[in-house]
């Protein structure tokens, strides 16, 4: 199993460039299989979902050609199976995003009930609830979820979440764009990620407003054709190079980013005493404050508020800010569980139900620690750029799912970060 081995202490200077959304590819990935013809997506970024979701892609049947990197052209016409199995679904719960567009397209589907990150509970059967009004009967069998649209074809409704859900939004859109009639969705999520699937869809011959707001109107259509469609900047990502430039007292100009879908990370950031100057709509200049960061409070929220995907990279900031910041989480409830490896490293954070306290600045030592989940592993990397010492962090495959070439877009900016393979990492444990 790799790990990494982090030498902090090394403050980061120069520029990176983001990749494409994650959160954003993989429905765009899924919504290929809405139609027979040719769907061509730029920016994909090269990582563990991605891979995965291709995977599922050509399972199924479809053909996914890359004709130049970070390009997948996909044909999904000649489909041989609408089953998404457990040995790709376990280890992604993004792979759900299969179950809309199949039994939309094909008026069937059995999906395996997904797997991926030990975050929460993040319950598909508001997926489910949806699909039955949308005309479908759905069961659970033997661990799967099997669909079926008695007529052959889904019919238009009003679907209201009784909870924001993002994958929800979309595996919902994505059904009801080939459903006879009008659908509505209300309590949509609003992610930039959903405006972007929309964007595609749209682009495929879908007719979707609304995206974007917590109510999204579709009108079904017979069937939707290709199109070419490039991928959104990634804004987690950018928010996590953001708080490396921060937290190593370094300076980064972060590129190819959409600070406009990240504006409560920016804004909180700032209050904190980050310096980010926005160069042009797509790049960032990040520093941090001579005087030092500050202790501020945060609140996870759904989109456009704070999101709980920086949470945890927020949490290793704080270590380093002076006072007492109280850190909310509100979406999933079993997302602190960084919160005692960075203890590890000499944090001061008390838990409490949903809420961290973390007490700053306190002098971070490297020490062995290990990841539990994808922004997990990203706040053990910042805490590990900030300590003085060696960080080893086990379990590195869990950003291996978000972050394409983590170790090297960090050396390139003066990082002292490798990736070690099973034999070296136990010989690095050796020595500590």
């Amino acid at each position: 199993m790799d790990k990494f081995l982090i030498k902090g202490g090394a403050p980061l200077r120069g520029k990176i460039e983001i990749s494409g959304a994650k959160n954003s590819a993989l429905p765009c990935l899924a919504a290929t299989l809405l139609s027979a013809e040719t769907v061509i997506l730029h920016n994909v970024p090269y990582v563990k979902d991605l891979i995965t979701q291709r995977r599922l892609l050509e399972d199924l049947g479809a053909t996914a050609l890359t004709p130049e990197l970070r390009t997948h052209k996909i044909t999904a016409k000649n489909i041989e199976t609408f089953e998404a199995p457990y040995e790709l679904v376990k280890t992604m719960r993004a792979s759900v995003l299969a179950l809309g567009p199949l039994l939309a397209r094909f008026g069937q589907a059995k999906v395996s009930l997904p797997g991926g990150c030990a975050i929460g509970t993040r319950p598909i059967d508001l997926h489910l609830k949806a699909f039955e009004q949308l005309g479908a009967t759905v069961s659970l069998e033997a661990g799967d979820v099997v669909a079926r649209a008695p007529k052959g074809r889904l019919v238009g409704a009003n679907v209201s979440f009784e909870k924001v859900t993002v994958t929800g939004t979309e595996n919902v859109m994505m059904a009801a764009s080939l459903a006879s009639g009008k659908t509505t969705i209300h309590n949509a999520a609003c992610e930039p990620e959903i405006e972007d699937l929309a964007d595609l869809l749209n682009k495929m011959g879908a007719r979707i407003k609304g995206a974007g707001t917590s109510v999204i109107e579709i009108e079904g259509v017979e069937a939707l054709g290709g199109a070419e469609h490039t991928i959104i900047p990634d804004r987690i990502e950018t928010g996590t190079f953001i708080v490396a430039a921060a937290i190593t007292e370094g300076e980064l100009e972060i590129k190819n980013c959409a600070p406009a879908h990240l504006t409560a990370v920016i804004e909180k950031l700032r209050e904190a005493g980050v310096e980010i100057e926005e160069l042009n709509p797509t790049t960032l200049l990040v520093k941090c404050c001579p005087n030092g960061l500050t202790a501020k409070d945060v609140t996870t929220e759904p989109h456009p508020l704070f999101p709980t995907d920086m949470q945890a990279q927020y949490m290793a900031l704080m270590t380093q800010a002076a006072g007492v910041s109280t850190i909310t989480e509100t979406i999933f409830e079993n997302r602190f569980m960084h919160a005692s490896e960075l203890i590890r490293l000499g944090a001061k954070i008390d838990i409490s139900g949903n809420t961290a306290r973390v007490s700053g600045k306190t002098q971070l030592m490297g020490a062995p620690v290990q990841a539990s989940d994808l922004r997990a592993s990203a706040s053990l990397v910042l805490a590990g750029l900030a300590a003085s010492g060696e960080t080893l962090i086990d379990r590195v495959y869990h950003i291996d799912r978000g972050y394409e070439n983590i170790v090297k877009k960090l050396g390139n900016v003066g990082a002292k970060i490798e990736r070690l393979t099973e034999s070296l990492a136990l010989a690095a444990e050796d020595v500590k």
